[in-house]
């Protein structure tokens, strides 16, 4: 009997992860990544800090630049070692410091960078949500260069697939796999970043852009984690579902919530304005009329 044929998959471009190599050092596309997603980001909280009128310096701004750095950074290795790590790092916790091997969770960059914003909140005197909103619209510009990085060092692929756009990532079965990175970059970075710009044209009540970002995430990240690979050390975790699935779910929710609160109050806030409005001209209205002479 014949062999059926393989499917047809598009070949995976063999792209060096490291980008020039001086002496022993090598700057990767993974650490370029990071430099230019924390760029963007910066640039537009800068950008939007001065057309939102929020009062702060250039210097607080690269305040809350270096703070988002830490935050993403610690938060991220450390979500990895608890959400990914199993008991690798439980056996031998030194090796949490050898981060040049791999292993970073966005989960815990979120938590790192929120509490990040605690302190930012407590040294600016700016309320948390209003510093929330001006890091959410420019954070998708680091899924996106961060997620084409995971193309470049081809990890975190998919799972097996017949569709023509299908890719064979070394270091696999051999089987067409969805670049299911190329997928984050597109929704998580691509999509969200325009979508919030774009809302980002208005001032609208604190909470909202934040709930924005972790509902579209949330929502992103959960039905791409169906074609994408589960991690080797965990697999399902939940059923069919995976460890991103059950760590993004809840944001949807989260990111639902702020959204409504933020909504409501607006509408709250225009109702009030027309009702002071309305009120002012019915008083200069009356204020104009002159009572009549008697004879």
């Amino acid at each position: 009997m014949q062999a059926l044929p393989a499917p047809a998959a598009i070949a995976y471009p063999q792209i060096d992860p490291v980008i020039v190599r001086i002496g022993p050092v090598g700057v990767h596309w993974y650490g370029l990544a990071y430099v230019a997603g924390f760029l963007v980001a910066g640039l537009v909280f800068r950008a939007l800090n001065r057309r939102w009128k929020v009062g702060l310096t250039d210097d607080d701004v690269l305040t809350a630049v270096l703070y988002a750095i830490v935050g993403v950074l610690v938060g991220g290795r450390l979500g990895y070692v608890l959400f990914y790590g199993g008991t690798t790092y439980v056996e031998d916790p030194s090796r949490i410091l050898l981060v040049w091997q791999g292993g970073m969770s966005w989960h815990g960059s979120f938590v790192g960078i929120l509490l990040a914003g605690v302190l930012l909140k407590r040294r600016f005197k700016i309320p948390f949500l209003r510093l929330a909103d001006m890091a959410a619209v420019g954070a998708p510009a680091g899924f996106f260069f961060g997620r084409l990085a995971n193309f470049v060092n081809a990890e975190l692929w998919g799972r097996a697939t017949d569709l023509p756009w299908g890719m064979v990532f070394p270091g696999t079965d051999g089987l067409p796999r969805h670049p299911s990175q190329l997928y984050e970059a597109t929704l998580e970075g691509f999509v969200m970043f325009v979508v919030l710009m774009l809302l980002a044209l208005r001032k609208r009540a604190d909470g909202f852009f934040f709930g924005m970002f972790a509902l579209m995430y949330g929502a992103f990240r959960f039905g791409i984690e169906f074609v994408r690979e589960p991690d080797a050390q965990l697999g399902f975790i939940l059923g069919p579902f995976t460890m991103g699935q059950a760590l993004s779910a809840p944001l949807v929710l989260v990111g639902a919530y702020f959204v409504f609160r933020a909504v409501k109050q607006d509408r709250e806030q225009k109702a009030a304005e027309r009702r002071i409005n309305e009120a002012a001209r019915k008083a200069k209205g009356a204020s104009a009329v002159e009572p009549g002479s008697e004879e």
